[in-house]
């Protein structure tokens, strides 16, 4: 994306008719959603202003300076993380694998020995070195190591005790819950099938009834709550559609309701996504939901749906590509929601 010119659409023609139009009737949500509108206006507006060739790029560059930074000094702001240590370093490592930058082999030999302090005696990783295991940490530690690609990542990895770890969070429902004496959604469902995929432990009994009761998280808006019953939510509709994916499942949801519900989401004066109905715009469901698009695709050109489009996924990807260049990324690198 870097230095590919990427033409701005113009903003006032192209979105005057998709601002908020409240009827007059003004409520708590309607004045936040107008207040992310003008302030979405007045990014662009000011960008014009300073370019002559309205042409929004990635910072590469800046990108790759925050994330090595990051993997040896992060602020004092990064404490309130202090359990959450490995997802730090599986995003720091897969932005710098996106970018396709390489990772310096002293560098991936301190983050592999870091993570193998997180790995607990029981099997799975925890947060940070002497806390309990958990399933999220398990997946960031698992796919971190897995991107550093070496021998000595792999040899980490307890892939027994991970198994027994595994098979001590899973409930005869077929949910998971996120640690022994933990909650159960349907983002430890996901963590678990990722991490039993990429390590070749995924077996019928670890998943026995996991499929059925994902599929009970579908609920009638079409998308997934995090358990059944609740309201959809991006994050979880992409754990949960994930999941299903991973275990060959796919075919089992509604994906036309899905469909509906995911392309619904994306907003039409920002570009980006949002993650339930009725909420502000935010950064981080450019991945939640943009990233359960291709997956969807997938499985309706499976199902025989063969008019779908092999160069496009089924959203506005130049306006979210716009709304995440211009109003998330942070010019000295980085970016927010």
């Amino acid at each position: 994306m870097d230095g590919v010119p990427t033409p701005l659409r113009c903003f006032n023609e192209y979105h005057s008719a998709e601002m908020l139009v409240d009827d007059g009737v003004e409520t708590v949500t309607s004045v936040e959603q107008k207040k992310v509108e003008r302030s979405i206006k007045e990014v662009v507006n000011v960008y014009k202003q300073m370019h002559s060739l309205p042409q929004p790029t990635l910072l590469r560059e800046q990108h790759y300076q925050y994330l090595k930074k990051g993997l040896r000094h992060l602020s004092d702001a990064y404490e309130c993380l202090d359990a959450s240590r490995p997802w730090l370093c599986f995003w720091i490592l897969h932005s710098l694998e996106l970018l396709e930058e390489p990772i310096p082999a002293a560098v991936a030999s301190d983050v592999c020995q870091f993570l193998s302090r997180c790995q607990s005696p029981t099997g799975g990783f925890s947060g940070g070195p002497g806390q309990h295991a958990h399933l999220a940490p398990t997946y960031a530690a698992v796919n971190a190591l897995c991107i550093i690609g070496t021998e000595e990542s792999y040899n980490i990895i307890d892939r027994k005790k991970l198994l027994d770890f595994l098979l001590s969070v899973k409930q005869p429902n077929g949910s998971f819950v996120m640690h022994v004496g933990g909650e159960v959604d349907v983002r430890s469902a996901y963590c678990a099938a990722s991490v039993a995929t990429l390590t070749n432990i995924l077996t019928p009994k670890l998943f026995e009834d996991t499929a059925t009761w994902i599929l009970s998280c579908q609920n009638w808006e079409g998308g997934l709550s995090g358990v059944p019953g609740l309201e959809a939510h991006g994050g979880y509709t992409f754990c949960g559609t994930a999941a299903l994916v991973i275990l060959g499942k796919e075919h089992m949801l509604d994906l036309k309701a899905l469909l509906r519900w995911v392309v619904s989401r994306q907003m039409r004066f920002e570009g980006g996504f949002q993650g339930r109905s009725n909420k502000l715009v935010d950064g981080c469901y450019s991945f939640w939901q943009a990233g359960l698009l291709p997956l969807l695709h997938r499985a309706l050109f499976k199902e025989g749906e063969s008019e779908l489009s092999r160069q496009r996924w089924m959203f506005e990807q130049q306006a979210l590509q716009e709304y995440i260049l211009l109003c998330c990324q942070n010019p000295g690198g980085g970016a927010g929601g």
